[in-house]
């Protein structure tokens, strides 16, 4: 069982020929690419008792994510998202963020997990960002833990706040993920690649197998204790961004997992992927966001498409 624990919201998608609504968040977007990708998987969070809410609930379900939360009292969370000409999307956002009762299941709910993956908005909003580091510190010693920080500058607005809680997550996980835009807007006037050496030190032996760093039309480039890694981006025509990381993070957590490496019993294996198995994982996964990219909204792949794109059977 893989665990996806973070937001889950609409996004209210503004374009010059229109607005549509589709349900997002970049954790909700993991868990359904995960689905997709053929791996068990269920998520964490929370939706309300309202007509976005149903939407919420109806998307995972019909990509087979299992939804062990029921929805609350509260209203379903909203992104808005503006495209412009080149399909670059930017967001505002009415969300709330909390997960009543979390900390009395999580021991139950996390049965069985050999992969969590968290990020995003969950891991800075207070309160709920509390109750996902304290779920992410009792599945350390038994399951893999994935991290992208996937920063909303416009909802966490205070950087040194940011960069705290993003290094508190980085430290306890063994897969990070980030955008160039990320790191750049943690460590302004540092270069991104150093930013992810640093955190790849940190927690020390116990810190990160592997940084991987998105860089948009440059492709992704990553490294781990062997070395560095990168793979260029595929030439697609771009219908919009929406999704296009969550869809590389989908990916990138699923080659680990068809390779056996999930579950913390596997964590030095993991510790010692040769810079080659990396350049396999990125584009692996890079080839997920052109797939995701190449259409509307965040709609990751099937594995029967993303196996069409890497021409495999």
């Amino acid at each position: 069982m893989l665990t996806v624990i973070g937001e889950g919201l609409v996004d209210v998608v503004q374009r010059a020929s229109g607005i549509e609504a589709h349900v997002g968040g970049s954790p909700l977007n993991v868990a359904v690419g995960l689905a997709r990708l053929d791996h068990p998987v269920q998520f964490i969070g929370r939706y309300g008792r309202d007509a976005y809410g149903d939407s919420v609930a109806a998307h995972l379900r019909a990509s087979s994510v299992m939804l062990p939360q029921g929805p609350d009292g509260l209203p379903t969370s909203v992104a808005t998202a503006l495209i412009d000409d080149d399909g670059a999307a930017t967001y505002t956002f009415d969300l709330a963020w909390e997960l009543p009762g979390l900390a009395d299941r999580i021991a139950f709910m996390l049965q069985g997990t050999t992969l969590l993956h968290t990020g995003s908005i969950a891991t800075m909003l207070a309160p709920g960002a509390a109750d996902v580091l304290a779920a992410v510190e009792f599945a350390h010693p038994s399951a893999t833990i994935s991290f992208d920080p996937n920063c909303r500058p416009s909802i966490i607005t205070d950087v040194d706040y940011a960069r705290g809680q993003a290094e508190k997550f980085a430290a306890l996980a063994d897969v990070v993920k980030a955008s160039d835009e990320d790191l750049a807007w943690l460590y302004p006037g540092r270069d991104v690649l150093e930013s992810a050496r640093h955190w790849l030190a940190l927690g020390g032996s116990e810190g990160p197998a592997m940084v991987v760093v998105t860089r948009g039309a440059d492709g992704p480039w990553g490294i781990t204790a062997a070395g560095v890694a990168e793979y260029p981006a595929p030439s697609v025509t771009v219908a919009d961004t929406v999704g296009a990381g969550d869809s590389f993070m989908a990916a990138l957590l699923s080659g680990l997992v068809d390779r056996g490496l999930d579950g913390a019993q596997n964590r030095d294996v993991l510790r010692a992927l040769s810079a080659e198995g990396l350049r396999e994982l990125l584009a692996h996964a890079a080839r997920a966001a052109a797939v995701t990219v190449s259409r509307p909204g965040a709609n990751p792949p099937t594995r029967a498409e993303l196996n069409g794109a890497s021409g495999e059977g």
